[in-house]
């Protein structure tokens, strides 16, 4: 067994810290501003803002991120919580800050959504989540922040995936180099030989001959 098993099974303060940090500014973010827009805007109002590049446009949307999959509220909810949970359990593997970060990315924006759907209208678990991103000229969805941070986060990972970088923060290399120095460790342990501790007991006859003297 690698000795480093039980530090990698605890959770790392540092990243942990990372993660929820970079989930909380995610959320305040998109919260923030999901409450500004909604305080200043009319549903589908559009506001330009650079054209038809970027828009601002109130929409209440009871799909996934980019308006996707609607009228599936309950659904959507039930899995922001599974991935918020699921990622919540996972921290305590996580000792690299680049999947620290990701991985804060996703929780902050399943959790930005994940407000909308519980605690805004039309009703608690079924609530529409507030969309006000539009960018005609690339896609016709609008979307927010959190979905921004969601699918970023979602493309970094595939990225660390494709870049072999483990949640330990290891490289291929590294992981070799380790396999081999515990096989090295293993072969010499079992080549050292064991001194087995062998007693002799005196003969009967020489008891007896030194009792006699």
């Amino acid at each position: 067994m690698p000795k480093n098993t039980r530090a990698q099974s605890s959770p790392h303060p540092g990243i942990t810290a990372l993660l929820g940090a970079i989930a909380l500014v995610v959320v305040g973010a998109d919260q923030g501003i999901k409450q500004l827009v909604v305080s200043t805007m009319t549903e589908g109002q559009v506001i330009p803002v650079l054209g038809d590049v970027l828009q601002w446009h109130f929409v209440r949307n009871p799909g996934a991120a980019f308006s996707m999959v609607a009228n599936t509220t309950w659904v959507l909810t039930i899995l922001a919580i599974g991935i918020t949970t699921a990622i919540v359990i996972y921290i305590r593997r996580i000792h690299a800050w680049q999947w620290a970060a990701v991985f804060g990315l996703v929780l902050g924006g399943a959790l930005g959504n994940l407000i909308d759907r519980l605690f805004r209208e039309p009703s608690f678990g079924e609530g529409h989540v507030v969309d006000f991103i539009s960018t005609p000229w690339m896609m016709p969805a609008i979307y927010n922040i959190a979905d921004i941070a969601i699918c970023t986060g979602m493309a970094a990972l595939v990225l660390l995936v494709l870049l072999d970088i483990g949640v330990d923060g290891s490289r291929p290399a590294t992981r070799k180099a380790q396999t081999d120095t515990d096989a090295d460790v293993s072969a010499e342990a079992s080549a050292t030989p064991t001194a087995v501790p062998t007693a002799t007991e005196p003969a009967a006859d020489n008891v007896a001959a030194e009792e006699a003297r």
